[in-house]
């Protein structure tokens, strides 16, 4: 009966590494479609951009139900929150400027990676913790350059977004992936061995 709550339904699912390779698969659909549409719309790209935040934001609520330690939690919850903000704002004002919107992703950006960095470091026994860190260094790059660039032209910055975006999928892909092998070779579940996902 327990294992039918559903606190104990997120927590398998929060805890596996195909949760954690569909969120690299959402943040890199969003990366190929800002590529490949370089002459979207500012409209599209600022809907494309805070879908992308809006599920990455979900992804991120329910991996919080993978971490067993309340200590683990906080960060990744404070990440899934501000994900889950910043892409309301860009879609109540799709109609933002291209620095606008670059600057809400480099904040996101550097805020979540900063917190998956912290992460990496402080929680003992967190399993492939220079995956996660890398991956927070990249997040952490993207966001500077980003932010460094506010005033670049509308497609720079579009170019620039996208590629972040699919560097940024890579990354989340190659950690899921290394989870799913670590999980073979130890013959655990997802449930059983929790807290990869950044």
């Amino acid at each position: 009966m327990a294992a039918t709550e559903p606190s104990d339904v997120l927590a398998k699912l929060g805890g596996s590494w195909t949760w954690i390779l569909g969120s690299a698969v959402t943040t890199l659909v969003a990366g190929i479609l800002v590529l490949v549409w370089p002459d979207a719309t500012l409209h599209v790209v600022a809907v494309v951009i805070g879908l992308y935040l809006l599920v990455a934001g979900a992804f991120r609520f329910v991996a919080v139900f993978g971490r067993q330690a309340q200590g683990d939690r906080l960060p990744v919850l404070l990440a899934a929150v501000l994900f889950v903000l910043a892409g309301v704002l860009c879609l109540r004002n799709p109609l933002q400027t291209i620095t606008a919107l670059s600057l809400i992703v480099g904040i996101v950006w550097l805020a979540s990676g900063i917190l998956t960095l912290y992460t990496a470091i402080a929680v003992r026994g967190l399993p492939h913790r220079g995956f996660v860190a890398g991956s927070a260094v990249v997040g952490i790059v993207a966001a500077i350059v980003v932010l460094a660039l506010p005033a670049e032209s509308a497609r720079v910055l579009t170019r620039l977004l996208g590629l972040w975006l699919v560097l940024l999928g890579l990354a989340e892909a190659a950690l899921a992936l290394a989870w799913r092998a670590a999980l073979r070779r130890s013959g655990l579940t997802g449930a059983n061995a929790r807290g990869a996902h950044p």
